[in-house]
């Protein structure tokens, strides 16, 4: 067993709470879910967003999925890169598995699609 990092990102049209909170929560199900992983197994997870986003901390909604409230969480800013995609929160969970790098199924919603075109389905 080794750890392994699994990338995901996703965008929102509006910073609300509301709608930042769904996107993460559709986000972390749909890498839970391709990545077959427990919570037991995460060793932490990493969101960032960039500074357009200020409504609700991204990681408050990783606490609304049953079995994640021991796993550790942190937030930071996105560096502003000009020209970046806006309205983009991102996410590295760093996971306990025995799945090679090329079985990892990494994850990119909405307008985040555009920063990993070769993942494309």
């Amino acid at each position: 067993m080794v750890i392994r990092g699994i990338r995901g990102a996703t965008t929102v049209e509006h910073d609300t709470e509301t709608e930042v909170m769904a996107a993460v929560e559709e986000l972390m199900a749909e890498m839970i879910a391709a990545n077959d992983i427990d919570p037991e197994m995460v060793a932490s997870v990493f969101f960032s967003a960039t500074d357009d986003i200020s409504s609700v901390f991204p990681a408050k909604a990783l606490r609304n999925i049953e079995g994640w409230r021991y796993v550790p969480v942190t937030c930071m800013a996105e560096i502003a890169v000009e020209g970046a995609l806006t309205s983009c929160i991102r996410v590295m969970l760093h996971v306990n598995t025995t799945k090679s790098q090329r079985e990892i199924q990494h994850i990119y919603q909405a307008g985040a699609k555009v920063l990993r075109p070769d993942l494309a389905e």
